[in-house]
């Protein structure tokens, strides 16, 4: 809006953004960073079959460790001097006629490999053949640092089909990871997917994950594996991830400009550049109808740029979200989102595994210096004056853990502040994994509050009055649960995203009863937990968060070096919501002002009286024109839901079937039940096997709950 032109975190003009017509803005690099002029990209595919963890090998059983002096140098690529640090950037990276790092082939019978890696996200530093077919490999740090080893994707050529190769990363920082316990690299065949449409898979045999010598300072470890390429003179490539770049984000941004129906309730905006020089983009979705009576749900992704398969959540959120599905239109009309996709363009530009011009933007939340990550800067700055605005019901950053599997969250348990907030912060994930129970895992979901995580966003964010504050971790290995043991595909990162989605509005239904099921669960599950009674007079607010759970060592970044000390900046006050007290439900129809009840204060009602045009309603959506949703979402059948009238007419015109008691909702495995009865809305899925020692281990109860059981329990008090 007009009043808020210029202020802090408002999305920049429209420039230089993804058009539906024309080229691509393209990527600035350092100028420390060569690049080559082609043009990677990869297609999409879906294995027909799982695809299970190896059996791990034993690390006492490691190959022997070879380096350079027992081979030859068949790759080397130079990178920025010691305590460089970031000065100027250019489209192309560095200047001038490129370098040849590879050793020249002798001739046709020369069964060298060919490597490369200066492309967008690449990461490979060198390769000593120590062998006919076998090479060690080091990866590049991240840019203006000397540490964080751990994403890498490069391409090989000059392939043979009948060789077995070995392949051994030497510099590796982690001391544990997912390849001691199964998980496989990904190959990538451009044969394949020209003329089979294969893509991205998973291969290797005898993977190992050990310590290397032990004279090393500091220690590295080594991942080692062996693989067979599928044809002769093949172009293929290795990756720790699905790679996710910033030209695929800037690809999807561009369909979705040119999208008549999805570009009206969704704008794209530049939220800021980036230091290199990247725009870093903001997506506002919403529909038209009350846009200012709305509350707000924040998400973000690619904090950390090796972390792809946070990406990859995001994008199915994204392609869920812009759907003409109805649960989608039901979110659009009681939400207004904040998303910004790729926090840090310039670490994924370049191949980075976790920072941003040498720092770990996830620990710079507490700076208030908008030069030095102006992507977090930025982020905070806009929740700041969303939060002045409306209520933000969740916030949720999108990462990748390479030490655990499945699917888990990271929230936010300060200890002290009574039982009503410690237990309510773990109900969305607790309904999450109700509604992904074959990847979510809640068991692995930590909620204590460390000093080292002070700088996050969730930390921070939470601090400032999001009190549903969350990271989701995604495993790059895959899931354990449900008796699945195999690697997760980009379709099931993508459902992630939908499950996001499905779980919101379970979170905000407005019947109580689920979330007081829930609430009462997650009790019984902190005092097994506890392993006591709470003494007479005691609550859990006398519990500190140490006597729950030990600690959040299993993130991925447990230690932080945080900002250098000559750009810490006095850190802000944090800024509360504004909560408007009202009574009545005046503003917008009974059926929508219900559809919020469960995620506002009992007793109060939606703000009134906002008008004229805002920036949710540029983000207008049409009330009959939808797209149909994508075959490839796999999304459960549209429903309806009672008292949304505008939801009600948009499913109409979408062919959703009708009830008699009005809209209704429905998951996989509820498909045409009506929403105003609980249990027939269900959840997407069973209840898993009661691993956790939880007070349910069958199935979620299907036999529904009565009127007067809603009218006995009222929605708790969910909002400091």
């Amino acid at each position: 809006s007009a009043r808020h032109r210029g202020s802090p975190g408002e999305p920049r003009a429209l420039l230089a953004l993804p058009s539906a017509r024309g080229p691509l803005p393209p990527p600035r690099w350092p100028v420390e960073c060569e690049v080559i002029k082609e043009t990677i990209e990869h297609i999409e595919w879906v294995p027909p079959q799982p695809e299970p963890f190896c059996q791990p090998a034993c690390p006492e059983r490691a190959p022997a460790a070879l380096g350079e002096e027992q081979g030859t140098v068949v790759y080397h690529l130079g990178t920025a001097p010691p305590g460089s640090c970031f000065t100027r950037s250019r489209v192309g990276g560095a200047p001038g006629p490129l370098s040849s790092p590879a050793a020249p082939l002798e001739g046709p019978q020369d069964t060298t490999l060919l490597f490369e890696s200066r492309f967008e996200s690449g990461n490979l530093q060198k390769a000593v053949k120590v062998g006919p077919f076998e090479y060690v490999l080091t990866l590049r740090p991240d840019l203006y640092t000397t540490k964080h080893t751990q994403w890498f994707y490069f391409r090989v050529q000059n392939t043979r089909r009948d060789p077995l190769y070995r392949f051994t990363i030497a510099n590796l920082a982690k001391p544990k990871s997912l390849y001691g316990e199964g998980m496989r690299p990904l190959l990538y065949s451009q044969r394949d997917a020209q003329s089979r449409g294969i893509g991205w898979r998973r291969v290797g045999a005898d993977v190992r994950y050990y310590q290397g010598g032990s004279g090393e300072e500091p220690a590295a470890f080594r991942l080692s594996w062996t693989a067979r390429f599928p044809h002769d003179g093949d172009t293929c490539f290795f990756a720790h991830s699905y790679p996710y770049t910033y030209s695929d984000l800037q690809r999807y941004l561009q369909a979705l400009a040119g999208d008549p129906v999805r570009s009206r309730y969704c704008a794209v905006r530049a939220l800021c550049r980036s230091l290199a020089g990247n725009t870093v983009y903001l997506l506002t979705i919403t529909s038209p109808t009350a846009a200012a009576a709305k509350r707000a749900v924040v998400l973000s992704a690619a904090r950390h740029p090796g972390e792809s398969g946070g990406s990859w959540a995001m994008r199915g959120f994204l392609d869920f979200l812009l759907s003409a599905h109805a649960d989608a239109r039901l979110l659009r009309r009681l939400f207004v989102f904040k998303v910004v996709p790729m926090l840090n363009p310039d670490g994924v530009v370049v191949g980075n595994s976790r920072c941003s011009r040498g720092r770990d933007p996830n620990r710079a939340y507490g700076t208030a210096l908008r030069g030095s990550f102006p992507g977090v800067w930025h982020l905070r700055a806009t929740v700041e004056r969303v939060l002045a605005e409306r209520e933000v019901v969740l916030y949720c950053d999108f990462h990748g853990h390479s030490r655990k599997n499945n699917v888990f969250m990271y929230g936010c348990d300060g200890g002290g502040a009574g039982a009503g907030p410690r237990l309510r912060q773990r109900v969305f994930p607790l309904m999450l994994s109700k509604n992904a129970p074959e990847k979510f895992s809640f068991p692995s979901c930590k909620f204590k509050v460390q000093k080292s995580k002070a700088g996050t966003g969730r930390v921070v964010m939470w601090r400032m009055g999001v009190s549903n504050s969350y990271t989701m971790e995604v495993a790059f290995g895959g899931s354990t649960l449900g008796g699945r043991s195999s690697h997760f595909t980009v379709e099931d990162l993508k459902s992630l995203g939908y499950h996001l989605c499905d779980t919101l509005l379970d979170f905000c239904d407005p019947h109580p009863a689920k979330f007081q099921r829930c609430l009462s669960e997650v009790d019984v599950l902190l005092r097994q937990r506890l392993g006591r009674e709470l003494g007479s007079g005691s609550s859990w607010s006398d519990v500190s968060p140490s006597e729950l759970e030990s600690s959040t060592s299993g993130s991925d970044s447990s230690v932080s070096d945080g900002p250098p000390a000559q750009l810490r900046g006095p850190a802000r006050p944090p800024v509360s919501p504004r909560v408007q007290l009202l009574s009545g439900r005046e503003g917008r129809s009974a059926g929508e002002a219900r559809g919020v009840a469960g995620c506002r204060r009992p007793g109060t009602a939606l703000p009134s009286g906002a008008a004229g045009a805002t920036e949710e309603e540029a983000a207008a959506e049409p009330e009959s024109e939808e797209r149909p949703a994508p075959d490839k979402c796999r999304l459960p059948e549209p429903c309806q839901r009672p008292g949304q009238a505008g939801a009600l007419q948009d499913s109409q015109a979408a062919g959703s079937p009708q009830h008699p008691e009005g809209r209704q909702r429905g998951g996989r495995g509820a498909r045409n039940r009506p929403w105003c009865d609980l249990s027939q809305r269900g959840w997407s899925g069973r209840w898993p096997p009661c691993r956790h020692g939880g007070v349910s281990a069958g199935r979620w109860h299907k036999r529904g709950v009565p009127p007067s059981a809603a009218a006995e329990h009222p929605p708790p008090q969910r909002h400091r």
